[in-house]
């Protein structure tokens, strides 16, 4: 990987390298309408007056670096303005953004990302399984950091793989709190002093969710605020191509190094539950027409409290009520609406097995053709 220097024009993207240089200027050096996301961890401007200490008298290293230094709320929020500007050129129509902050400084973001016409999503809560006591003990814990996802447009057709985050989450729908450890042992990078190489490195569990959720293999994700890379080295393991930009030489050098020494996933290990929507459709009929189900056979319901009888044309007949296998369930149940698929099982050999594993026989056939003639 190479670190490339920022010039006035670039013709193409500087796919996987770190750009060295002002992330305002380099954005825009970069084609408008390139990137699919970006992930931003601007400056927190902490407003740190002196130096913070433990009970027993040793420092805390915090953020006091010169790069987190604003002299008052209006330079930071020009400077917020103007990156996030650049940054929205740069996203494809479909593309989105999700920038972390605390409370020091993402409430005057967010009103900055919406000034600028980005379309929020969604925040998220990372609360912080393992967070830093209040020395002090005159304020409550900082436990979390709040995420901001927004799509570059009000109406975009942004990626959201919700099937997958589901399953990451043991099979319930993800929720917008996430609890996840802070970057400590094995994963924390060092200097050669032995000093932590960053203040504020993210884990990598934070952007595997993020780039999991909201992107996809071959995707392009720019973070202007490359620090030491965690975004870079996610987006390597999982099949997308990174942009990195950052100014300060000492974190190119660590990022450098800690993504060269990064394996990329085998091409079956990128796959991720897809939406049932993106899935062909199949119609009940077909089942019908290809002798799987047969007509006057019996279909029950879950717990076996129903049943239908399938007719030649693909719908169903039951409680004097006739329709698709969705209406006829609905009806049974007294609900507005079912999923026939999933509610509608048949019997063999004595077990109930649900309609929807020939759904499934259908596509996988239909998918096995597709490849062949491709």
């Amino acid at each position: 990987m190479t670190i490339k220097k920022t010039r006035a024009e670039a013709p193409g993207l500087p796919l996987n390298q770190i750009i060295a240089g002002d992330c305002i200027e380099a954005m825009n050096s970069l084609p408008a309408g390139s990137v699919d996301l970006i992930f931003a961890d601007p400056p927190y401007n902490l407003q740190l007056k002196g130096e913070l200490h433990r009970p027993d008298n040793s420092k805390v290293d915090a953020v006091d670096d010169h790069w987190d230094q604003f002299s008052s709320f209006s330079a930071y929020d020009r400077f917020t303005r103007e990156w996030l500007t650049a940054a929205r050129r740069l996203l494809k129509p479909a593309g989105a953004i999700w920038v972390i902050g605390s409370y020091h400084n993402i409430f005057r973001v967010g009103v900055a990302m919406q000034d600028a016409g980005f379309w929020m999503l969604n925040d998220v809560v990372w609360r912080k399984s393992n967070p830093m006591p209040n020395f002090r003990g005159k304020r409550l814990t900082n436990a979390h950091e709040t995420l901001i996802w927004a799509s570059r447009d009000e109406a975009a057709k942004y990626t959201f793989n919700y099937e997958a985050l589901k399953a990451l989450n043991d099979g319930v729908q993800m929720r917008s709190d996430w609890v996840l450890p802070i970057c400590t042992g094995h994963e924390r990078l060092k200097d050669e002093n032995g000093d932590k190489a960053h203040p504020t490195q993210k884990p990598e569990s934070l952007l595997h969710r993020i780039l999991i959720a909201t992107t996809n293999p071959g995707d392009v994700v720019l973070d202007p605020f490359f620090g030491t890379g965690t975004t870079g080295a996610v987006a390597k393991m999982l099949g997308r191509d990174f942009i990195g930009i950052e100014r300060e030489e000492s974190y190119r050098k660590v990022a450098t190094e800690r993504i060269a020494r990064i394996r990329k996933f085998d091409a079956s290990g990128l796959e991720v539950t897809g939406s049932k929507r993106a899935e062909p459709r199949v119609p009940f009929g077909q089942v019908v027409e290809r002798g799987m189900l047969r007509p006057g056979e019996e279909l029950y319901s879950v717990g076996n409290r129903f049943k239908a009888k399938v007719r030649a044309d693909g719908t169903l007949v039951g409680n004097d009520i006739k329709g698709s296998i969705h209406q006829v369930g609905a009806a049974c149940e007294k609900a507005p609406s079912c999923n026939g698929w999933t509610y509608w099982h048949f019997k063999r050999d004595g077990k109930m097995i649900p309609i929807d594993i020939l759904r499934q026989q259908i596509r996988a056939e239909m998918e096995a053709d597709e490849r062949q003639h491709h």
